[in-house]
């Protein structure tokens, strides 16, 4: 089952790039809220989800961002809460970088497992991969390869360099709360001394110190001792970890990763996420937590010829959907709508956005008996061409709830490709 916090959490300390003092205090959170950063700083507190579709990329560090609001540097504290089994957490934030600590996760996850966790009533989604998923840049590659019921990580280091200050090494572990706290969360952040200059006109490491950052030269690490002989690997899979909890699943997978960094660690999580919406359009995915046309009908009023979705294959608590609309030659409005070339129609797929947004919205207990009038559209793009025999994947995300307006971010996809998005309002009314 999901879990959360029992009670809040906070930290203090200094961004390694930007050298800001930074507060975080991470809150318990629903179910299906997933790990959501609040920018207290910005007006209006912007919420960043960690999720794949958010990650950017950025030099050196890990990148969330949802429209003008970002954070970063965020990878050691979701990977606390990753291996800590919790799934839903609020974060705020007063800056837009986490405090890079002693330059790794182990005060965080210290404090995060003093605070304990409590289970929900949700399922965690699991995704198992069933064949080798790969990504690769170089000579740098990651392989998720098919596990036995848990999540194993394999990271092969291979840094040579002319000075002298190469490291090759290979470290392997079974994520587990115990495995992570006492030998992956202690492991520190590092560079190389001949990168420092680089780095620092790049206007990064700011607020980096040989004490909470590793400064490799050929004789180890300047004013500071190596806590392993394999730290540097060690720290990898620390990366790693946060990265891969950007996927938002409880992952049965060994995952083998050769001179790879967030880049590359980024492109896994999304490929893992196409493979997953490749399975789940074709059914071969669990359906645990989805719904099926009969469940539908008792949730909308929507009827033939204008109930436009076909399947919800996905519901992550009161927070995001995901649903399937299979488009057919025999829709009614191909009858009228360019019928020698059928398209389907812009405002319709508006339409099957707002009707999986109402399922969202309407599946809350105090929502019982009302219904969700479409208030106002913003920012909608139609970015391809929607044909028959095209399976339409509606994927709704909740940017906010309150008890009677409702405030969705939507996307429409086939085969992976977007094409169309738009953010919708409701307000919701008695029946």
């Amino acid at each position: 089952m999901q879990r959360t916090l029992k009670a809040p959490v906070e930290y203090r300390g200094v961004g390694l790039h930007s050298g800001k003092e930074i507060k975080v205090v991470v809150r318990p959170a629903e179910a299906g809220t997933g790990v959501s950063f609040v920018r207290t700083d910005i007006d209006e507190q912007p919420v960043v989800r960690a999720t794949g579709a958010n990650m950017k990329a950025r030099q050196r560090r890990t990148c969330i961002q949802d429209g003008r609001a970002e954070v970063y540097t965020c990878e050691h504290l979701l990977a606390a809460l990753y291996a800590l089994g919790v799934d839903n957490a609020l974060v705020e934030i007063d800056g837009e970088e986490v405090p890079g600590l002693d330059g790794c996760a182990l005060e965080f996850a210290r404090a995060l497992r003093d605070a304990g966790t409590v289970e929900t009533r949700s399922p965690r989604p699991l995704y198992s991969v069933k064949q080798p998923i790969y990504v690769r840049e170089g000579q740098a590659s990651i392989v998720a390869l098919p596990g036995s019921g848990k999540l194993t990580v394999e990271y092969h280091l291979d840094y040579a360099t002319k000075n002298g200050a190469g490291a090759k090494q290979i470290v392997a572990f079974e994520l587990t709360p115990e495995n992570f706290e006492r030998e992956i969360a202690p492991a520190r952040t590092f560079v190389f001394a001949h990168e420092v200059e680089a780095l620092r006109a790049a206007g990064l490491g700011k607020g980096a110190t040989p004490q909470n950052t590793l400064v490799m030269g050929p004789d180890g690490p300047a004013e500071n001792t190596l806590r392993w002989d394999d730290e540097l690997a060690r720290h990898k899979i620390l990366d790693l970890i946060g990265d891969l909890a950007n996927a938002g699943l409880d992952l049965d997978a060994h995952i083998i990763a050769t001179r790879s960094g967030h880049g590359l660690n980024m492109a896994l999580v999304q490929r893992i996420q196409e493979e997953r919406e490749r399975e789940q359009e074709q059914g071969e995915g669990p359906r645990d937590t989805g719904l099926d046309i009969r469940q539908i009908l008792k949730l909308l009023p929507h009827r033939y010829p204008f109930l436009l979705i076909d399947r919800v294959v996905e519901l992550d608590g009161f927070q995001r959907a995901v649903a399937i609309k299979n488009v057919t030659i025999n829709e009614p409005f191909f009858q009228g709508h360019w019928p020698e070339q059928p398209i389907m129609p812009g405002v319709l797929q508006l339409e099957a956005m707002a009707q999986l947004a109402g399922v969202l919205l309407l599946r809350k207990l105090e929502n019982t008996g009302k219904l969700a009038v479409l208030w106002s559209i913003d920012k909608v793009k139609l970015r391809g061409a929607v044909v028959p025999g095209d399976q339409l994947r509606i994927e709704v995300e909740t940017i906010r709830a309150k008890p009677q307006v409702g405030h969705v971010r939507a996307r429409g996809k086939v085969a992976g490709r977007l094409v169309s998005e738009a953010e919708l309002k409701f307000t919701l009314v008695d029946a």
